[in-house]
């Protein structure tokens, strides 16, 4: 596989041109490009004019490209440079241009990191070929657009923290507290002045609240500012 490639451009007319989104691609998975690709040129509005397996290639290629991308579809898992460490490096070199991030990574952190660093929109590998195409128009139009369980992510992050903690009793947070400050159960239950049993009862019934199965999920949770 050729780690960067010019995409042939359409025969289009003058007319037709001007209203044409011209993409490129960052993806280093050979059937993921292939599938892109030819979604893309078979669009009456879209000219996918350049592809690459990394951030590196693509960047060593630009001065080839007769015309720069209006839009980049960019993975996080790369090789070499990750797509997010990628970020403002394409942006540096093409400061109007939109990226768009395509990846298989929904966790809080990564998403965060490239939105801050610059991408204006994250879509998840899930998301079916029409609506990646949708994304593109609005991104085009000044918009942006994330997946539904990206965006819900996002809302939930910035929710109001209060919410959130009306999840939990004001004692079972208490113990999550001491179980993200490293404490035992026994050590907590002798904070609490209650007993072992009590303990385990309010973690078992934190975890249902939750609907998660371990210590480490919950503790994740906390450190994502979701409870």
């Amino acid at each position: 596989m050729h780690p960067s490639r010019k995409i042939e451009p359409k025969k289009i007319s003058t007319s037709e041109g001007i209203n044409m989104i011209r993409l490129a691609l960052i993806e280093d998975d050979l059937l993921i490009q292939d599938s892109l690709n030819d979604f893309f040129n078979a669009q009456d509005n879209i000219n996918c004019i350049q592809t690459s397996a990394s951030v590196e290639h693509f960047l060593e290629s630009i001065s080839e490209l007769e015309h720069q991308p209006e839009i980049i579809l960019l993975d996080i898992n790369l090789l070499g440079i990750s797509g997010i460490e990628g970020i403002p490096l394409l942006l540096d070199k093409l400061p109007d241009t939109d990226i768009i991030m395509l990846t298989t990574f929904e966790d809080n952190d990564s998403i965060f990191k490239a939105l801050c660093a610059g991408a204006c929109s994250y879509l998840s590998k899930k998301t079916p070929l029409k609506k990646i195409k949708e994304a593109i128009e609005v991104v085009h139009k000044g918009g942006s657009y994330m997946s539904p369980s990206i965006a819900r992510k996002i809302v939930n992050r910035f929710a109001p923290k209060r919410n959130k903690i009306e999840i939990l009793t004001p004692r079972q947070k208490e113990i999550v507290d001491g179980i993200v400050a490293g404490k035992s159960y026994k050590m907590i239950a002798d904070d609490l002045f209650v007993s072992l049993d009590t303990v385990r009862s309010h973690i078992k019934n934190t975890y249902k609240a939750l609907k998660i199965n371990s210590k480490a999920e919950l503790i994740k949770k906390v450190y994502d500012n979701e409870i």
